[in-house]
């Protein structure tokens, strides 16, 4: 029996997975690949996504999603955006009545245009909550200090999920704008991009700044368009999961970008790496949402174009220098 069944062994579900074990709670881990699994149980080391880090004994770690969520009292989804639905759907017959979801991925379904939380919602009736914020793994599960933000609109579920995460070194905030919290993750890793582009084409330390400023206030735009409250943005899954993601060599999504500036191909980029990038699928869902909503978001158009319509990276950063001219805030 797993208290909690934590379902995805990439980096973020193996660390989550050492931190609530070594709070002493019963853990499984769900392991996609059937290889990858049983060289796990052996090693205790995820060598493929957090290679070095030993999993502690106490989690069960299993490729059977029955196995993996019986009777857990709360199920953590750490599967990437685009496989959650499918994941999902084939994990609710064995998700027990009265278990609480908890979303850790962060990005936007394509064609649907859902958060994470929302694709949950669509395929079983369990409570959701989400936990974000910025938190590389490799940080984490070196017990270097960190705070991340736990939404749920039901207050009573947050401060119970709040005191389940939080350690001396995982600090764990509440917050009750789901949609807002989910919005600022997702979008943050298309601005990340971005970010990785400017560094790519040596454009600066000014460049960065605004582009993180300007991009943020694209985020905010969106965001109350949709019904998010303001204030999130400027809070640990906004503006603060912006600047780890935007600035640090640890982010995928960053690090996608500064190839691409370099003038690698984005399929030779993806074909490097055995980890999501959730920026890149999340730059078409979240243009397509700007033109849903009707909101300018000038970053996250030229993002687009640079990885579906094959334009030139810097010909995307002298088109949004050379914008027609506008007032800072407006709206």
């Amino acid at each position: 029996m797993s208290y909690i069944s934590i379902i995805g062994a990439g980096s973020w579900g193996t660390t989550l997975s050492c931190l609530l074990a070594e709070k002493g709670y019963d853990i499984s881990l769900w392991v996609h690949e059937r290889d990858l699994c049983e060289e796990m149980k052996i090693t205790r080391v995820n060598r493929t996504y957090l290679p070095g880090v030993t999993v502690p004994d106490d989690v069960a770690i299993t490729n059977d999603l029955s196995t993996a969520l019986r009777n857990a009292r709360y199920v953590l989804n750490v599967v990437p955006t685009q496989y959650t639905r499918e994941i999902i759907t084939s994990a609710v017959p064995y998700i027990a009545d009265g278990a609480v979801i908890i979303n850790a991925s962060k990005g936007i379904e394509k064609k649907t245009l859902l958060t994470v939380s929302s694709i949950i919602r669509e395929v079983t009736s369990h409570q959701v909550a989400v936990l974000s914020g910025p938190s590389f793994a490799l940080e984490v599960v070196r017990k270097l200090p960190t705070a991340v933000t736990l939404s749920c609109q039901d207050a009573s579920t947050a401060l119970l999920l709040q005191e389940i995460f939080n350690t001396h070194y995982f600090r764990v905030y509440t917050h009750d704008d789901v949609l807002g919290v989910e919005l600022g993750g997702a979008l943050k890793n298309v601005i990340a991009i971005a970010s990785g582009i400017c560094d790519g084409l040596e454009l600066g330390h000014n460049a960065r700044a605004a582009l993180l400023t300007r991009g943020l206030a694209e985020i905010e735009r969106l965001g109350i368009s949709m019904g998010a409250e303001e204030q999130t943005f400027s809070g640990l899954s906004g503006l603060g999961d912006l600047i780890l993601t935007c600035t640090a060599h640890l982010s995928r999504n960053y690090t996608v970008g500064k190839k691409l500036g370099q003038g690698m191909k984005l399929n030779d980029i993806l074909a490097e790496t055995m980890s999501v990038a959730e920026g890149v699928a999340t730059a078409e869902s979240a243009y397509e949402l700007s033109q849903k909503y009707d909101v300018q978001m000038p970053i996250v158009e030229q993002i687009y174009m640079v990885l579906y319509k094959d334009k030139s990276p810097a010909l995307a950063a002298n088109d949004l220098m050379n914008r027609t001219l506008k007032t800072e805030f407006h709206g």
